[in-house]
């Protein structure tokens, strides 16, 4: 049986599944009910000085059927006296020793980095996470995104909790940029021992049509929050592989955005990540779904043959390369399975309203398309609109032509000229 045994940056727990820094860390005792439930490690909702929060505070974007597709919130740090959450996160590491207790800190003078830090580590934690990401709210302060976004400020504060921390220093990083590179090298030159990412995305849920004001509503106004929930995933896994494929970074990297189930957290492993961090989904479905997690990843550890998690980490970020480097002859070919065809036509239309005109209908006797494969360009748009599970697949063609990239292909042009 696969060991799931996670470490990150020294920092131990039983799983790679934690709770990332949210309302469900904001007491000891959702901590203390998250790892009887079986979560690894949690990092305690942010700490600072603490804040007086505004109602309502979320918005859900339902999509298809699919409640919380997306999610937005403009709930801040904590505000609870920070008293009280060290004495709690003393009482759950004391309770829980071999999880992971991870301290989130935003404050903003030097001092005040040094006192949290020393009150965190006091009370025990195993990690601090630095949070440079919120979108809102704290950003206009100079802190959360303010930081993240500016990557000379991200490095001089991370070197401040690095000198004044003797346990794991992790940076949260923002996706509120353009490129994600640029700040976790600055995060490695402050010498962090891992990065985080990502924090939300800094957006608008939608509009209320009857009031004419943004969501979620605050007495006839509302601001920007942070985006987050399963939309954001894609996002995510490309700022974790922009990261983990740099030839100069070279820390870990603990991944977060959309995680949802153990798919998704094999996905973000893959593509670099040591561990996970989960929101949204626990807030949606509680503490509970962390069993199907290990179950999944479990299952599917063995089935590929990885005995640990560190031999999973990065597969898929050493395929992910830049457009350029593609290969211009390979090719595949929408082909389908006429048994399986509802003939709801929906891959029809969407080729030729919406790509590229190679599928046709009989003239006669069946409603059922027929893909023309000698012109299909292999889009997979049909695959992707078909809701009959394995109607529409995608066969690779063999060309009898060797890997040829773009350099190449130009080179081949300029060699026919």
């Amino acid at each position: 049986m696969a060991d799931l045994t996670s470490n990150l940056a020294g920092i131990k727990s039983p799983n790679p599944f934690w709770l990332a820094s949210a309302p469900p860390t904001n007491s000891g005792d959702q901590i203390m009910r998250a790892f009887e439930a079986g979560w690894g490690g949690a990092v305690w909702k942010t700490l600072g000085d603490p804040i007086v929060n505004v109602s309502s505070r979320y918005g859900g974007m339902d999509y298809n059927g699919t409640k919380m597709a997306g999610f937005n919130n403009i709930e801040l740090i904590t505000d609870r006296p920070l008293e009280v959450n060290f004495k709690e996160m003393a009482e759950v590491k004391k309770r829980f020793p071999n999880h992971a207790v991870i301290s989130s800190l935003m404050v903003e003078t030097k001092a005040e980095w040094k006192e949290i830090i020393k009150r965190s580590v006091d009370a025990g934690c195993d990690g601090l996470e630095l949070n440079f990401g919120c979108p809102h709210g704290m950003c206009e302060r100079g802190m959360g995104s303010a930081v993240g976004q500016e990557p000379k400020v991200l490095e001089e504060i991370t070197s401040w909790a690095v000198e004044y921390s003797s346990v794991p220093v992790i940076v949260k990083l923002t996706p509120n940029v353009s490129e994600i590179v640029p700040p976790g090298l600055a995060a490695m030159r402050g010498k962090a021992h891992a990065v985080s990412l990502i924090n939300t995305i800094k957006s608008v849920i939608g509009v209320d049509l009857d009031r004419m004001v943004p969501l979620p509503y605050v007495g006839g106004k509302s601001s920007n929050g942070g985006y987050c929930g399963p939309a954001v995933k894609p996002i995510a896994l490309r700022m974790v592989g922009d990261l983990a494929r740099h030839p100069q970074f070279n820390i870990p990297i603990s991944g977060i955005g959309g995680v949802s189930n153990w798919r998704d957290a094999a996905e973000f492993i893959l593509m670099g990540a040591t561990n996970v961090q989960v929101c949204t989904a626990v807030m949606h479905y509680g503490f509970r779904i962390v069993e199907d997690m290990i179950e999944g990843l479990s299952n599917y550890m063995d089935e590929k043959g990885f005995k640990t998690i560190d031999e999973m980490v990065g597969l898929a970020s050493r395929n992910f390369t830049e457009w350029g480097e593609l290969d211009l002859n390979f090719k595949v070919v929408a082909d389908i399975d006429a048994s399986k065809c509802i003939e709801c036509q929906l891959c029809y239309i969407a080729c030729w309203d919406g790509a590229h005109q190679c599928i046709h209908l009989h003239e006669h006797d069946t409603r059922v398309p027929y893909v023309d494969q000698e012109h299909c360009v292999g889009c997979n748009l049909c695959s992707l609109v078909c809701p009959v599970p394995g109607c529409i697949s995608m066969k690779e063609i063999d060309q009898g032509k060797g890997f040829m990239n773009w350099k190449q292909y130009q080179e081949q042009l300029a060699a026919q000229a």
